[in-house]
């Protein structure tokens, strides 16, 4: 399997508007953040998306991705679902609705959010989606998902663990119970908003590097940056041996 990070970025992106600061300046690719996403292509093929942001366009397009099987999201905040009616390229060509996975909070959001999508009687050219409720572990085409409950300040979200990586952003806190299914992973994705200064609703890097001593995982890459955090290169350098910052466009093979 792989997972390519289409957006490493929180919900301003970087750079961020009206911002003159040396990393929203800086030419090093990999200081440009699209909004947090990622791909995950299963090992028959299958396209699985996880969060669809206001960059899904451009993402899918930088990308060269054509073509998505079903779409998982971790929760209902804009910088997560609102990219949703740009989908409609890839429903058009394939005639078929995209599968959502979330669970009943979000999914109830989103059918109000885009409630031209769900009614009775669609105008032309609306999207279609099929949605599809997350209480468990689930099997999606080839692939065994295992949602992860995670808390973004006081919101209970998921993270998905998918064989040896796991996928979590948005998180402020996890349980000593949902910690257990992410002890010595391969790869464990997780976010980290700046290196200082609490913040309620996401972690930052001490409480990060606190927790990849804890879990143990083999590697850890950090998404969900935001300027604050620093330079790629320079913030790189200052990490212990196998932290590393995603950046948009990398791709793990698990």
């Amino acid at each position: 399997m792989k997972l390519k990070f289409l957006g490493t970025g929180t919900s301003q992106g970087i750079p961020v508007i009206g911002c003159h600061c040396e990393v929203c300046t800086s030419s090093d690719p990999r200081d440009k953040r699209y909004r947090s996403s990622a791909l995950v292509t299963t090992d028959g093929g299958k396209k699985i998306l996880i969060d669809c942001g206001p960059d899904f366009r451009m993402q899918m397009l930088d990308n060269k991705e054509d073509h998505l099987d079903a779409i998982l999201l971790t929760h209902e905040h804009n910088d997560h679902v609102i990219g949703l009616d740009d989908v409609r390229p890839l429903i058009f060509r394939t005639g078929k609705d995209v599968s959502l996975y979330c669970v009943k909070r979000v999914g109830d959001e989103v059918k109000q959010r885009f409630s031209y999508a769900f009614a009775n009687v669609k105008y032309p050219g609306a999207p279609s989606f099929e949605m599809h409720e997350i209480d468990k572990e689930f099997s999606l085409f080839d692939a065994e998902v295992i949602p992860v409950e995670v808390m973004h300040y006081k919101i209970p979200i998921l993270g998905f663990k998918f064989k040896n990586l796991a996928y979590i952003t948005d998180a402020s806190y996890i349980s000593e119970i949902e910690k257990e299914k992410l002890k010595n992973l391969d790869y464990l994705i997780l976010n980290c908003i700046r290196k200082e200064n609490f913040h309620p609703a996401h972690f930052i890097l001490p409480q990060v590097l606190e927790l990849f001593e804890e879990l143990k995982p083999k590697k850890m890459y950090l998404t969900h940056i935001s300027h604050h955090l620093g330079r790629h290169g320079e913030t790189q350098s200052e990490l212990p041996e196998n932290v590393y910052l995603a950046n948009d466009g990398l791709e793990l093979d698990f």
